[in-house]
């Protein structure tokens, strides 16, 4: 998904302040979230792993 005009990223609240190597800077925080079919948030998480982060959320969509 393409958000250029950051209007999605700000409503989800993951446009925020980040640091590396002494800079501060804005960015988008690495994040899912699970919504269901009827547009209702069903779990959200914030600085998630890429490694790690699919198998959480099929363990959420699952139940197991």
């Amino acid at each position: 998904m393409s958000d250029t005009e950051i209007a999605a990223i700000e409503a989800y609240g993951v446009w925020q302040e980040k640091k590396m190597a002494g800079k501060v800077y804005m960015g988008t925080v690495r994040s899912s979230f699970l919504i269901d079919e009827n547009g209702i948030l069903i779990a959200a998480s914030e600085k998630v792993k890429a490694a790690d982060n699919p198998a959480d959320m099929l363990k959420l969509v699952t139940g197991a």
